[in-house]
C-alpha cells in the first residue's frame, strides 16, 4: 500500500480530515449572506468525507458539488449525506484542483475548508474567481499565523511545509488583490484541532496499525501524524486556521 492510500485509510473513518467543526462552518454561513437565499448552486471545493458539504446541504436551499481528488472519500460523503438526510442536494465529483470542469460563472459560492493550500491559496482565490458568478461568495478556511513571531521551530515547520503561510492581513490583501471584497474572518479556536482533529484522530492510530500489521509505511505515516500534533499542542497560540469569507466584485 503506498502513502497515499495509507493516509485515506487512516483518514476516511474519522469525522474530519482537519481542523474545523459544525459549529464554526456555521458561523462562516451567518457571515456569508448566503442562508434564507433559494435554488443557490454551490461547490465544495476539496470537501472530503463531507464534513461542511452535509451541514451545507443541511442549512441552505442548494445544490451542491462535493468535489475530491479521492473516490474513497467521495463515497464515505455519499454515505454520511444519506444518514443525514441530504444525499440529494449533493452531487460527487472526483476531480483535481488542476483541471476542474466547471463552466464560467457556475456557482452562487465555492466553499473549501482546510483544502485551497493544495493550490496555494493565492492560485486558488484567483483560479476559483472565474466560476463564480458576479457577486458570488468564496468562504475558504486557511493555516494562518496569529501572532507577529513564532517559535523557531514552529516557523521551520511551516517555512517548509507551505511557504504561502501568513497572517490574515496578507490573506485579505490577496483577496483584495485579486477582485474580491472581504465580509468576514475568524480563527478556528483550539478546539477546532484538539477534540474536532487531532484526538480523534489519534484515537484511530492503534487499530490502524494493527491492521497494517504494524508496517514500516504504517508506523511512519503515525510518525509524523505525531509529531504534527505534538508541534500544534507545544504552539498553539501561534497559529491556526483563519476562516476568510469574501464576495467577488461586480466590476
Amino acid at each position: 500500500m503506498d502513502d497515499a492510500q495509507l493516509l485515506i485509510e487512516l483518514h476516511k473513518p474519522n469525522r474530519r480530515l482537519g481542523p474545523g467543526s459544525e459549529t464554526m462552518t456555521r458561523q462562516a454561513l451567518a457571515l456569508s449572506g448566503l442562508l434564507g437565499r433559494p435554488g443557490l448552486e454551490v461547490a465544495d471545493l476539496g470537501c472530503g468525507t463531507g464534513a461542511s458539504a452535509v451541514v451545507l446541504a443541511e442549512q441552505l436551499d442548494v445544490r451542491i458539488t462535493a468535489v475530491d481528488l479521492f473516490p474513497e472519500f467521495l463515497d464515505e460523503l455519499q454515505r454520511r449525506a444519506e444518514g443525514r438526510g441530504v444525499a440529494t442536494r449533493i452531487t460527487t465529483l472526483a476531480a483535481s484542483f488542476d483541471a476542474l470542469p466547471f463552466e464560467p460563472e457556475s456557482f452562487d459560492a465555492i466553499w473549501s475548508e482546510g483544502a485551497i493550500y493544495n493550490l496555494g491559496f493565492e492560485a486558488g482565490v484567483k483560479g476559483w474567481r472565474s466560476f463564480l458568478k458576479p457577486g458570488g461568495i468564496l468562504a475558504v478556511s486557511e493555516i494562518t499565523w496569529l501572532t507577529a513571531e513564532r517559535p523557531t521551530e514552529l516557523q521551520a515547520h511551516w517555512d517548509r511545509e507551505y511557504p504561502e503561510i501568513d497572517r490574515a492581513s496578507g490573506k485579505l490583501a490577496v483577496l483584495e488583490r485579486h477582485g474580491f471584497t472581504p465580509v468576514g474572518y475568524f480563527p478556528l479556536p483550539a478546539s477546532c484541532w484538539l477534540e474536532d482533529y487531532y484526538r480523534p484522530l489519534r484515537a484511530r492510530f492503534p487499530l490502524f496499525l494493527e491492521q497494517n500489521a504494524h508496517s514500516a509505511a504504517a508506523r511512519a505515516c503515525v510518525a509524523a501524524e505525531e509529531r504534527e500534533i505534538a508541534l500544534y499542542e507545544r504552539h498553539s497560540a501561534h497559529v491556526s486556521y483563519g476562516f476568510y469569507i469574501a464576495r467577488k466584485s461586480l466590476e
